[in-house]
């Protein structure tokens, strides 16, 4: 067979307060390259099982290149199951939509809103299995905070509560109606409004601190700071023109921590 080389991106989900709904696709690739092989596969792997979604994996050599950090909020996951799904689909000569990908690995991934991004690319809605891509880019630059430390999704999502008070639900329901305000029109003053959320980030934020200490003191040129996904990264949005004065001043901030200008991946997973 002719070797297939595949590449997919990182995401950040959620945005704020579009839980489960919105991500966005970053600039930090994990590969895969599948050729002949006959040594044993390992069927067992995320990304293989998302191969086998549209092909057998029998008889072909998988190596992944794995960049993007794993349990750090930062879609890992949800790239290694672009990366099986396309790489996949490339074997067979499909050319399946972003949406059948989706529906062929959700069970796997488990967090539609990273899938749909590592997918599609730039800024993505999901909701009832569909995609859209409703913008190339933000109003702001992500500067990731990366902590050394993990956290396990599905522990994370646990510690979510079974109901809310009703002043935090509409709160987060008026600052996910500004998201989705300011992806449509490109706005930064409505982005910078729409950076905070009361339905999820309080109860994830134990495992990033740094979330509440960004957001109490700002780097001149940040419009704001949402929790990536489950954490405990955080992204801090930048002003365009300000992105080295943010990543500097963070760094000397949080030694600890790998501070990260990831831009938005205008491409989703697909051939190298």
């Amino acid at each position: 067979m002719t070797p297939i080389h595949v590449r997919a991106p990182a995401s950040s989900a959620n945005l704020g307060a579009g839980f489960d709904v919105a991500a966005v696709a970053l600039e930090l690739w994990n590969e895969l390259e599948v050729t002949d092989g006959d040594e044993p596969v390992d069927e067992s792997h995320l990304g293989v099982r998302a191969f086998a979604r549209l092909a057998s994996p029998a008889g072909r050599s998988f190596r992944f290149t794995d960049r993007i950090p794993r349990e750090r909020g930062l879609g890992s996951s949800a790239a290694v199951v672009a990366l099986g799904l396309v790489a996949g689909a490339l074997a067979t000569g499909e050319e399946p939509d972003a949406d059948t990908l989706l529906a062929l690995g959700l069970d796997l991934e488990g967090h539609a809103d990273n899938l749909a991004a590592a997918l599609a690319g730039g800024v993505c809605l999901t909701w009832e299995g569909r995609i859209a891509r409703i913008a190339d880019g933000l109003p702001a630059a992500p500067v990731a905070v990366v902590p050394q430390g993990r956290v396990n999704t599905a522990a994370s999502r646990a510690s979510l509560p079974e109901s809310l008070p009703f002043a935090d639900a509409a709160f987060s329901a008026g600052r996910a109606a500004l998201l989705g305000a300011a992806l449509a029109s490109g706005d930064p003053t409505l982005f910078a409004a729409s950076a905070a959320d009361r339905l999820h980030e309080p109860y994830r934020g134990v495992h990033a601190p740094h979330l509440e200490a960004i957001r109490a003191d700002l780097p001149v040129g940040a419009l704001g700071a949402t929790l990536s996904g489950s954490g405990p990264t955080v992204v801090v949005w930048a002003d365009p023109d300000s992105v080295a004065s943010v990543v500097a001043a963070l760094s000397a901030r949080f030694p600890g921590h790998d501070v990260m200008h990831l831009p938005v991946a205008t491409s989703g997973a697909g051939p190298l």
